[in-house]
C-alpha cells in the first residue's frame, strides 16, 4: 500500500508516461501513501511533465496534501 518513487525527476516524461503518472496518482489519491525522493525541487516538477495541465493535475494531488522534508547541507556520500 505504499508507492515509493525514488530519484523522481531525472528524465522528462514523454506523454504517455505523463499520463500514467496521473493515474496512478489519481488511483491512490487520499487513499495510499506516495512517498517521492527528488534532487529537484517541488518548483521545478512542473518541468518534468513538459504539459502544464498534466503537471497542475499532478501536483495538486501531491503537494497540497502532502508532508514535505527538504534536507540541506552537504551530500552524505561524498569521499572523506
Amino acid at each position: 500500500d505504499l508507492l515509493i518513487l525514488d530519484d523522481f525527476g531525472l528524465t522528462h516524461f514523454e506523454q504517455q508516461q505523463r499520463m500514467d503518472m496521473l493515474e496512478i496518482i489519481e488511483d491512490r489519491h487520499a487513499k495510499k501513501a506516495t512517498i517521492i525522493a527528488s534532487q529537484l525541487p517541488v518548483e521545478k516538477w512542473w518541468d518534468i511533465f513538459g504539459d502544464s495541465t498534466l503537471a497542475d493535475a499532478f501536483l495538486d494531488r501531491m503537494v497540497h496534501t502532502s508532508y514535505r522534508i527538504e534536507l540541506k547541507g552537504e551530500s552524505l556520500r561524498k569521499k572523506r
